[in-house]
């Protein structure tokens, strides 16, 4: 056996579940109003489904992260999936908080008015994912979120996205050749 022993500390580039997406939340005003000032978007690759129906995903926003505290307090959120051709963008909203500058300005983002949740939807990304927070059980111990899908959205336009995968201190994987092989599930 060739094996040699992996860090404990990397261990979850090797298990990093999907896409990097962006997640948007809209801050209430005094007035209980989300306005465009006081809207966030943040890079996230900490995400997985839980269910199919209704669709159900967790994800990890840490406490840290502007974004936390808007998410909890509102209970609803967008996750935007972008294409590999704003993977740019997406590593520098990453790398800045939404506490000190407006990122969808700064990255020139075309926010559009989603149907069920106040958090805008990002029109530059091939996909939209509006979702309300359904369990926060485990958001004191592990800053963990589940969120059920209320409505989705896709740009025809973007007919093949290849999306971008965290592996790791600034290392991304491309989506690469898809292949489809017989499935025998319902």
């Amino acid at each position: 056996m060739s094996m040699e022993e992996f860090p404990l500390s990397d261990v979850y580039q090797l298990l990093e579940p999907g896409p990097v997406v962006l997640l948007t939340t809209a801050h209430r005003n005094a007035q209980g109003h989300a306005d465009k000032a006081r809207q966030n978007v943040m890079t996230m690759s900490w995400h997985m489904m839980v269910e199919f129906t209704p669709p159900t995903l967790a994800c990890i926003v840490s406490a840290a992260d502007h974004s936390f505290l808007a998410l909890r307090a509102s209970g609803e959120c967008v996750i935007a999936i972008p294409a590999v051709e704003l993977a740019a963008n997406v590593v520098g909203i990453g790398n800045c908080s939404g506490r000190d500058i407006d990122k969808f300005d700064k990255y020139k983002l075309t926010r559009a008015k989603a149907a069920k949740v106040r958090a805008p939807l990002i029109a530059d990304c091939f996909a939209n994912l509006e979702c309300k927070v359904i369990d926060t059980r485990l958001v004191d111990d592990f800053n963990l979120f589940v969120l059920e899908v209320v409505q989705a959205w896709r740009d025809p336009a973007q007919p093949d996205p290849k999306t971008i995968h965290h592996q790791g201190y600034g290392k991304f994987a491309v989506d690469g050749e898809t292949i489809i092989l017989a499935s025998q599930m319902p």
